[in-house]
């Protein structure tokens, strides 16, 4: 379940530091990131920025660096600003994760679903982290298993999808899917998304799967373009342990995770999903409903609707 929490001003406090990340091949994004900073700055909060970003931004020296994107990286943050498109926000949400410092984003892409504010939005941006104006959610995340001849041969997470595909364009991957132990169908496809609810409005989406809000605690099974009479999208207990496996005559597959990180599926591979243990926290401006978003980021017709009646 999605929980929240305000956040309030720790007592005695002196320094508050926050993280920035950016994606630097962009000019708009640079531009946003000096004002971000500069706003940060001014209000006596510090910033720190990865060394390999600050030599592309125009930072000035008061703003700290860290050589690498280690584990570490946020130790000491409060908060984790995020500017960029869909790619750079996943990014940011690996930070997150492994960091349990809330995300915030900033969308500089097209959709964004993960950002709460838009390029437009950054003195706002600045004023609710410098007064501690926003609430924490966390998202449900994915922990995913590939099995080769009974040993585990990779351990991955997601936050939006893991991805069973193929590799060979001219050539279907056979698979079977299981949920909870239970063999359910098998076909020849171009894939399986085995998505989170969040991930619901990403690949799964496209995939032709449905749209779950956030809040409700469930995993998805989308197939894409299956060769099969029944291959519906499936939405299970988060409880539940799905599984795609690989048939043994079929070409190699590859198992992409958030579009981001890769591992070759070999013929005869099985992979495993379940609800992740470790969630990423996203810091929350708005408190506009889900249904919202929704509309604005896909741009939904909703001229003539009168509401309901009073």
């Amino acid at each position: 379940m999605t929980t929240k929490s305000e956040q309030t001003p720790e007592a005695g406090a002196e320094h508050r530091t926050v993280f920035l990340l950016a994606h630097t091949g962009r000019p708009a994004a640079i531009r946003s990131a000096e004002l971000v900073v500069q706003g940060l700055l001014r209000n006596g909060l510090g910033v720190r920025v990865l060394a390999a970003e600050a030599a592309d931004l125009p930072v000035p020296a008061a703003v700290e660096t860290i050589p690498e994107a280690s584990p570490g990286a946020l130790n000491g943050c409060e908060l984790l600003i995020v500017l960029g498109g869909d790619g750079t926000l996943l990014r940011g949400a690996a930070f997150a994760r492994a960091s349990g410092v809330p995300m915030l984003g900033v969308n500089l892409g097209r959709v964004g679903f993960l950002a709460e504010a838009e390029r437009d939005d950054l003195d706002k941006v600045v004023d609710r982290v410098v007064t501690r104006a926003y609430e924490v959610e966390e998202r449900m995340t994915i922990d995913i298993i590939v099995h080769r001849n009974g040993t585990v041969v990779h351990r991955d997470w997601a936050l939006n999808e893991a991805a069973v595909q193929k590799v060979s364009p001219e050539r279907m991957l056979e698979v079977v899917l299981e949920i909870d132990g239970r063999p359910v169908t098998g076909f020849g496809c171009d894939g399986i998304v085995c998505a989170t609810p969040t991930g619901s409005t990403a690949y799964a989406f496209s995939a032709g799967g449905p749209v779950v809000w956030p809040e409700v605690e469930a995993l998805l099974m989308v197939p894409i373009s299956a060769h099969a009479l029944f291959a519906k999208p499936l939405v299970t207990s988060p409880k539940s342990v799905l599984a795609v496996e690989v048939q043994p005559h079929t070409p190699h597959g590859v198992l992409w995770c958030d579009g981001r990180r890769t591992v070759e599926l070999p013929a005869g591979a099985r992979v495993e999903v379940r609800r992740g243990a470790v969630p990423v926290r996203l810091a929350r401006l708005h408190q506009a409903s889900f249904t919202d978003r929704l509309v604005a980021k896909f741009a939904l017709p909703v001229a003539g609707w009168r509401g309901a009646p009073h």
